[in-house]
């Protein structure tokens, strides 16, 4: 039952996703000063169930994902981090904010990957392109058709979920995934209702034409 530093945001962080946060509150400024010290730093986030990223009093939801530090620098005049998703985990209970959130977890094991999904994954992998291709006519997207996903099948089902224009709460499903199977059927069935929705506005659009 380790106990980590947290930082609560208001989007899910997936495993093999990357991470880039501008730090400018003195809580996570302190955090910042205490990840520069460690040899391998990392920290938890999680989704915040209801209030704001910015001052404090928000109630989080307990499960998120580790992120692995890969950089701390300057980003855009502020302090920054950039990192990468790692381990999934479940918040025990939350510790006092002294100044920064932290809480005892309990790591959710790694998904196994089955060379039986080899081919669902590629299929997965071209649906998921094919919707980003789509979705881009509609507005800017933070990912697009041409995004590189990893060559490790485990690291690049959850990148094909995590890139997925979706809300908080549907990546979150994601998250809680059982299996690897049960994770690329989920994206699937994602993927199939963000393409019908999209087909449906459409067809209204065209409807007041």
């Amino acid at each position: 039952m380790p106990v980590m530093p947290m930082f609560p945001l208001s989007t899910v962080l997936m495993p093999a996703m990357p991470l880039s946060l501008r730090i400018f509150e003195e809580r996570y400024l302190k955090l910042l000063g205490d990840l520069v010290g460690q040899e391998n730093p990392e920290f938890g986030v999680v989704l915040i169930e209801r209030g704001q990223e910015i001052g404090g009093g928000e109630k989080r939801l307990g499960i998120g994902t580790l992120a692995s530090v890969t950089d701390i620098g300057t980003l855009d005049e502020f302090y920054g981090i950039e990192s990468i998703g790692s381990q999934r985990f479940r918040v025990n209970a939350w510790l006092p904010d002294d100044p920064y959130p932290m809480a005892d977890i309990d790591f959710i094991p790694d998904l196994i990957w089955d060379d039986s999904l080899t081919m669902p994954k590629n299929q997965l992998e071209t649906k998921v392109r094919n919707l980003l291709s789509f979705a881009s006519e509609f507005g800017d997207l933070q990912y697009g058709s041409d995004t590189e996903f990893s060559e490790d099948p485990m690291q690049a089902c959850w990148q094909l979920a995590g890139v997925l224009p979706v809300g908080p709460l549907d990546h979150l499903d994601l998250l809680q995934s059982l299996s690897a199977a049960d994770l690329v059927l989920e994206t699937q069935a994602l993927v199939s209702t963000l393409d019908q929705a999209l087909k449906a506005m459409i067809e209204q659009l065209g409807t007041k034409d």
